[in-house]
């Protein structure tokens, strides 16, 4: 099996053809096509389908949504057994300080370096996850993310 390409903080973000680029615009579509035919022709069929059409973009949205809050739940439990083997006595006290775009953020720092950026992230209050990552010096790859 081939190596993943190395990842980085510029190529974390994870595209997936058949979801961004395939299920959204068809169902997007459909809805819209749906949406003009109800207008053009009203009828109990134009209803229903643009109907079906939309509860199909909801069903979308939140299978999205709930695989990401799921992930966001395991991010923040592997973080903390990771933060209760790397951390200090002093700073392991403050764990549950940490929110969760936080935790999510700081899983991509090294073992080496994760100590002196969580204190820095907490003791200048940094939340935002973008901001976060541009500090991270050693890049810990998550190559398992949803």
């Amino acid at each position: 099996m081939a190596e993943p390409m190395p990842q980085t903080r510029e190529n974390h973000a994870r595209f997936v053809p058949a979801w961004h680029f395939v299920a959204w615009p068809i169902l997007f579509g459909l809805f819209v096509w749906a949406v003009i035919r109800l207008v053009r022709n009203p009828s109990a069929d134009s209803i229903g389908d643009a109907l079906l059409q939309f509860a199909l973009l909801i069903v979308l949205v939140f299978a999205r949504w709930f695989a990401l809050r799921v992930q966001d739940r395991v991010i923040r439990l592997e973080e903390q057994l990771r933060f209760q083997r790397l951390f200090p006595a002093a700073l392991l006290v403050r764990i549950n300080e940490f929110t969760r775009q936080q935790y999510i953020a700081l899983r991509f720092a090294s073992d080496t370096e994760l100590p002196e950026l969580a204190r820095k992230v907490l003791d200048e209050k940094i939340t935002d996850q973008k901001t976060i990552k541009a500090l991270i010096r050693t890049w810990r790859p998550d190559y398992m993310r949803v």
